[in-house]
């Protein structure tokens, strides 16, 4: 006897708002699992509003008032059970942001909390890390993001530490990352991975997830370091349109994808991973375990 349950998630990011479907199907005596049904993704690139002029214009909240209705409407036809939003780094630091919640509640009737750095990280750390986490091997989970990028570290199967750091791909695109965040970053990771003799990278985020894929790798094979790097300076190489003609990169992912690479490049060669693994998990995938377990 099977019970399907089903919930969704939405993830209202920096460089993309996310509705996540998910199937919950529960078996006496199993595992419980979390089939993903469907992923919509909505290129409204908040992060631009709020870390160059501090506000989500007039537009853009517009936007996100029929990308909600619209979400509404799919939850709806689902026949979604619970769900829950959460919004990151630009809606933190728009001054409006709570101004926009309340519109959007208003408009759509969805709530959505506003978290800090270290609930995303938190959560980000909760979804479906198991498969690697039953080892005694230790990891360096890396969840960039348009406005901020997480960083949780596991050994033998626990968080030992976990950081929230004001450095994405929408911030690098604007200049707006100085040389003191990048030897935060360092010296946070190197501090914490020094007691470590081998460190393995996780990376979360849809530009990892569209490296791994143009791999061509199955799901479960890890990327190299020197794959990695090669595949920066290849893209490097390559002008915003050529990205977008010739590798059939989206309009909004042909300029994030490049500074994505320099974060992740980093922390392996901060921590000494030769390795990183693509779940393809993220916040979203989080918020519906955390619903689940009643942790949110």
């Amino acid at each position: 006897m099977i019970s399907i349950k089903k919930y969704a998630a939405i993830d209202v990011g920096s460089n993309a708002m996310r509705l996540l479907i998910t199937n919950i199907v529960e078996q006496e005596d199993k595992e419980t699992q979390f089939n993903k049904s469907s992923l919509i993704r909505v290129p409204i690139r908040l992060g631009q509003d709020a870390f160059t002029v501090g506000e989500i214009t007039q537009e853009n909240i517009d936007r996100m008032v029929d990308a909600m209705k619209a979400f509404k409407l799919l939850m709806k036809v689902y026949k979604v059970e619970k769900y829950k939003a959460c919004a990151t780094s630009a809606m933190r630091e728009a001054y409006n942001g709570k101004e926009v919640v309340k519109i959007i509640k208003q408009k759509s009737d969805i709530d959505v909390d506003i978290i800090d750095g270290k609930v995303e990280a938190a959560i980000i750390a909760s979804s479906d890390l198991h498969s690697f986490l039953r080892t005694d091997k230790t990891f360096l989970y890396v969840d960039v993001g348009g406005g901020s990028t997480e960083f949780s570290l596991f050994s033998n199967q626990k968080m030992i530490a976990s950081k929230s750091f004001k450095n994405g791909t929408v911030r690098l695109l604007n200049n707006m990352v100085n040389e003191v965040v990048w030897q935060e970053i360092e010296k946070w990771i190197k501090t914490n991975c020094e007691s470590f003799d081998t460190i393995t990278l996780i990376g979360s985020g849809g530009n990892i997830n569209k490296i791994h894929k143009l791999s061509e790798k199955h799901q479960d094979k890890p990327l190299s370091y020197v794959y990695l790097s090669s595949q920066y300076q290849y893209f490097n190489s390559l002008t915003y349109e050529q990205r977008i003609a010739e590798l059939g990169l989206n309009t909004d992912r042909a300029d994030v994808i490049v500074p994505a690479l320099r974060i992740y490049l980093n922390a392996m060669k901060w921590s000494g991973a030769r390795q990183i693994y693509v779940p393809k998990i993220g916040l979203s995938d989080g918020i519906v375990k955390a619903l689940y377990y009643g942790k949110i």
